[in-house]
Formats: structure tokens, sequence, C-alpha cells
């Protein structure tokens, strides 16, 4: 007897060869009308998008009708294939199931296959699974009222029973979002609306502890830094640069912040990996950098030494360049001398804080303190904020990055910070790990102060993609770990100067919401060693995020998903040489730090870092002009932020999860896109 078979549903009076073949017909009729409505669904789903997210974004909730439409389509997917498991179709319809999962790689990409796309395949495969497996109780099922075995149906009945009590106690138990609305220091978000404005609601169920078990591939698979690297042959196939040769043992990086090619609009073909590629240095020719004709590249890819090679990194020191900045430095007294951005792309603040764990513990020493002393330095009068309720615009970087480094949305003719750092005497330094377009420029017309002083964008063979779910190696080192080493030599070898450092890294960029954890060493040391030899003092430090969930693929499926990419992290390590007192800024960050707060506060509290008391003189300038370190759209974190702030203040934000009172009445606003 067969588990399977649709010939269950079929009356006893019709079963002959001629009825069942009539039947079948009749059904593969049906069936082709359901593989056209499924492809059509699919196409509804994605086309929408595929001209790129922003137009994806202009639909009133087109995320939900996306959803549905995919759901829908696997849904019908599903059940034909278990037709087929029931031999009521034809093998021949095999291939309608090969066209349809076959179009997931051929025409969901979002944007890219390798890039957004991959995760619209896995998304759908899951549902697609996950409605395969559910409907196998209820065959089973029919299989036993056939039998008419009541005691077995009865049986199996409990045992269901059973399984779904056990399987929503199990649930609700283990991955209930208990302590998700917890911060450092056993602090929490505060919901009193009448005191901070927004309200949080907790999501009930945190799937990530389900994918904590299962989705560290990394581990699974054991993959570790130093294996399966690109060798000489294929790095050399990488690039196709006049400048080396097949029996160069190093390669040179070059810089990319000296071409002119970052002052140009943006081309579908003269991106940083292209431009890196054709560019690549042959450091055994000498010939190259005679007479200073080409700047010493400060990466080098090194196969000297054995077949896998290894990234040398030497930071040049500008002695020239480091004295016209500190006489710029002498006409202006900024807040901070030192200004430390670590920018995570994709992580929220509980994610952060789940696979963080070090780094945090190292920032929460600094939390407590009584007036303006630390309790742990005492001396050294260290101050960390975290911002509870740090909302994200869009659900992606181009929505967010910049407001925080821009002051306004993506466009021609707008000023980055980076310029008014370098008006005030700060040499700047940037690393990315993110090697397309956006590594070099934002906006299409950025000009050559804009520009930082010192850049590493990793670009090589060796790099995974952005979205690997898997630990993103560069010869020995995960990406942040050569990052972060670039950025200490930078902040030692300009010790005497200020400085501002970013450094981009996108090891969150992912599904699983796993990888990030592998940073957290890499960050904790970073850190660590700048304070313990001495080299924050007189610094700010922030820890930022631009949104959560990135690529949440199982995370779609629950309000989770909301909740975790409307609330990215953002802390803030700041230094009190000036020994100010409670009353005065420490006063407002910490206030402010339960209150609703947006990227473009970020971009005013690093104004009023550079500028500090002559801030309040700079004038917000109408929204034609741009050219201003201040945005009016926001306010600086060591200022008052007024509680009674709401999402709706701002035209120019995709949907959130702040609750908020407005004409006494509690309502859910949602944030229009921009």
């Amino acid at each position: 007897m067969k588990l399977y078979g649709y010939q269950l549903i079929i009356p006893s009076k019709i079963q002959n060869n001629h009825k069942i073949v009539r039947v079948k017909y009749i059904s593969s009729h049906f069936v082709y009308l359901f593989f056209f409505l499924s492809y059509y669904l699919y196409y509804l789903a994605l086309e929408k998008c595929m001209e790129g997210q922003f137009e994806c974004g202009k639909k009133n909730r087109w995320i939900h009708k996306k959803l549905t439409q995919a759901i829908i389509s696997s849904i019908i997917i599903a059940i034909l294939i278990e037709f087929m498991l029931l031999k009521l179709l034809t093998k021949l319809h095999l291939i309608h199931v090969f066209i349809f999962l076959s179009s997931f790689f051929i025409y969901s990409h979002g944007q890219e296959f390798y890039d957004h796309g991959l995760f619209n395949f896995l998304g759908n495969i899951i549902i697609i699974i996950t409605i395969i497996i559910l409907l196998l109780p209820f065959n089973i099922l029919i299989y036993l009222i056939k039998k008419k075995k009541k005691a077995s149906i009865f049986i199996y009945l409990l045992f269901l029973l059973f399984l779904l009590f056990f399987y929503f106690y199990f649930f609700h138990s283990k991955f209930n979002c208990r302590n998700w609305n917890k911060g450092l220091n056993n602090t929490y978000i505060e919901n009193d609306i009448e005191k901070f404005g927004c309200q949080i609601k907790i999501p009930k169920i945190c799937p990530y502890k389900i994918g904590a078990y299962f989705l560290d591939l990394s581990k699974i698979y054991n993959i570790k830094c130093g294996k399966d690297l690109a060798g000489k042959e294929e790095t050399l196939k990488f690039s196709d640069s006049p400048y080396i040769n097949k029996n160069t043992t190093k390669f040179g990086y070059p810089l990319t912040n000296k071409d002119h090619m970052c002052l140009n609009k943006p081309t579908k073909k003269s991106n940083i990996e292209l431009y890196v590629r054709k560019n690549l240095l042959d450091m055994d020719n000498k010939k190259l950098f005679d007479n200073g004709k080409r700047n010493i590249p400060e990466i080098i890819a090194d196969f000297s030494k054995n077949k896998y090679g290894e990234l040398i990194i030497n930071v040049n020191y500008n002695d020239t360049l480091s004295k016209e900045r500190q006489k710029l430095a002498k006409k202006s007294k900024p807040y901070t001398e030192n200004i430390l951005i670590l920018y995570f792309d994709s992580v929220s603040r509980s994610n952060g804080l789940r696979q963080l764990k070090k780094t945090f513990r190292f920032i929460e020493k600094f939390m407590p303190y009584k007036g303006y002393s630390n309790k742990l330095y005492p001396n050294e009068k260290y101050h960390a904020f975290q911002f509870l309720k740090f909302h994200s615009f869009r659900f992606h970087t181009r929505g967010n990055y910049p407001k925080i480094f821009y002051g306004c949305k993506k466009g021609s003719n707008i000023t980055r910070i980076t310029k008014y750092l370098k008006i005030n005497g700060y040499v700047t330094g940037f690393s990315n790990d993110f090697c397309q377009l956006e590594s070099c420029y934002l906006p299409h017309n950025m000009s050559q102060e804009e520009i930082s002083d010192h850049e590493f964008i990793i670009c090589d063979a060796n790099k995974k993609d952005i979205n690997s779910m898997l630990i993103r190696c560069l010869y020995d080192k995960i990406n942040i770990g050569h990052q972060l080493e670039y950025g200490i030599q930078f902040w030692r070898k300009y010790k005497t100067n200020r400085k501002f450092l970013l450094i981009i890294n996108n090891d969150g960029h992912e599904g699983t919401l796993e990888v990030i954890k592998y940073a957290d060493q890499y960050i904790y040391k970073f850190l660590y060693d700048l304070f313990n030899e001495n080299l924050l003092k007189d610094s700010t430090v922030m820890l930022i995020s631009d949104h959560g969930c990135p690529m949440p693929s199982l995370y779609y499926f629950n309000d989770f998903f909301q909740y975790e990419d409307s609330l990215p992290m953002l802390y803030i390590l700041s230094y009190d040489k000036k020994n100010l007192t409670y009353d005065e800024q420490y006063k407002f960050l910490s206030q402010n730090q339960q209150k609703l707060i947006t990227a473009y506060d970020v971009y005013n509290t690093i104004g009023y870092l550079i500028y500090w008391k002559s801030y309040k003189k700079i004038k917000n300038k109408e929204k034609s002009s741009k050219d201003t370190p201040k945005s009016k759209f926001g306010k600086s974190l060591f200022t008052e932020i007024d509680s009674k702030r709401v999402p709706s203040d701002y035209k120019n934000m995709s949907k959130q999860v702040c609750i908020t009172i407005k004409k006494n009445t509690k309502k859910r606003y949602f944030f229009t896109s921009y």
C-alpha cells in the first residue's frame, strides 16, 4: 500500500483505467492553469523591483504584496509537487517544476543574482519546502482514513496534538523575545510615551534564536581564514593591469583617492574594482615609482613567501599634510580632537549586543558613572552612551548613509562631512570592504576636498562577495581584521594630529545574522589597544549601523524583521577633557538615549564635535543650497532633543516601529519613502 495516492479521493465507481486516464487528463489541464498562475504571480512579485530598490520602495507596503504573491506562487508549486508524488500527474510535468525553479536563478535577482537575488531564491525555496512538509501529515491522515483504522486515526491525532503542544510550548519558551529590549548595564528601553515620546512595541518571537543553532555555516563547515585562497595565478587573472607581469611576486594596490574617476559621474564600467584591476602595480619594478611618478601603495599582496600570499599594510605618513593640518587646527577649537566611527552595515541593536559580546563588554565598562566621573576609570573621564531608539530611514544603505555623512538624501551638489573636517585641521582616513561605486563617493560631483587623505578599499581576488553567508576572509584574517590594522596604523602615525577615521564593514550584510560574530574579537582588540596606548584621549568613538536585517530570508515572515530592520545600533564613547558638568552636554546625551534619534542627528553630532561652541552660530541653509555642516532635519545629540518628536515629523522615512501619542490617542506612524 502506498503512502501517497490521490487515488484515495477517486470514488470506487470510477476505478477503471478509462476513467483514471480521464481524471489525469482533466487534472493536467488544471496543472497548466496552475503553472501559468504561479508564473504570473511570480512575475508580479519581482518585476516591480527589477529596476532597483527605490522603485520598489515607492509602492506603499510593497514588501507585503511581494511576499503575498511569492507565498501564493510557492503554495501552487508545492501542491503541484505533491500531485506528482501522488502520481496524479505524469513525469512530463517535472519539466514545469524545473522551469519554475530555474526561473528563481535566471529571473529572481533583485538587482543582481549574486547580490540581493540570492535571498529571493532562498526565501522562496524555503516557503516551498515548508509547505511540502506541512502537507505530509495531511497525506498520512488521508491514508489512515482510507484504511478505516479508527484506533490508528485516534492515536495519530493524539500524536499530532502532542506535537503541536510541544512545538508551541518549546517555541514560545525558548524563542521568545525576553530581554530583546535590554541594553547595556542592565538598562531597558523605556516606553513612557509622555516622557520620551516614542514607544517601541516588543516583538513576541525572535527567530534568530532558532537560527543560531543551525545558521552559523562557517562553524558547521569549519571555515577558517587561510584556507582555499586564490593563489598568485588566479590573482593575476583577476587583474588586467599593464603595470604587472607574470613573474611578479608583489602587487601594490593603487590609491583610489588620487584618481580623477572619483570626481566623475559614476557609470557601470567605472567602478572601484575595475579601477584597481587595471592599475595593480608591480612592486619589484622600481621604475614605476622613480621621481615620484606614482605614490607608493599602502596595501601590498605579497606572494614571495608562499603561493597563498599575505596582505602587507603600511600607511604612508605624510609630513607635509600633517603640518598643513596642524596650522589649520590652530584656527578652531573643536569639542574633540579625534573622531573614530566604526560603521557596521546591516546590524540591528539587539543583534549587535548578541554577537559582539566582547566589544560591548568593553563599552559597558564606561557606562556607570556618577556626576561626570566614571566608576571604573575615574581619572580618564570616559563616558559611554547607548541610543535605544535610533531609527533607520530605509531598509537599505542608500537610504541612510547619505543622511549620516551628507546631512540629506543622495543626490548631486551635496557636501560630505569630510570637507568640514579638513577645514578644521583633521587628517582624514577611510576604509571600506565594499569594493563598488560608493566606496569612493556617493553623490555624482564629489570635490577633491571631500575625499579622504588616506583610503583602504578591499578589492582582491580572495574576497568573498558582500552577501556571503560564510566568514569573509582576506588571506590570514577576516576583512575587518585588515581594516582595523590599517586604522590603528593611521591612528598611531598621526598621533599628534587631529584625526577622523571612518571604517565601514559589511560582515553583517547577510541573511543568517551570524557572520558578524567573527568580527568581535578584532573590534575588541582594536579598541582595547587604542585605549591601553592612551590613543583615545580627547577622542569620540561612535559604533553605528545604518539599518538592521539586510537579507532576512527566514526572518521575513515575522514582525520581528520590521523591528530589527528599523532599530540599528548607535553607541558613543566620549572622553571628557573639559570636565563638563552633568547639567550641561552630558545631561542631554543621557536623556537622548531614550528618545527618537535619526541619521540626521548623527550628522549634526559630528558637526558639533568639529565646531563645538561655534556650531550654534552656523545657520541651516535652505534645502536647495545644502552646503552646511548642519542639517535642518536633525539636532546634535549633545543638545536637548524634543521628547515629543514623532516619526510623522519626518516625511522622509520608511516604515518604522515607533508608536507615539498625538491628540491624546495612540497611533502607529509609518514613515513614507524619501
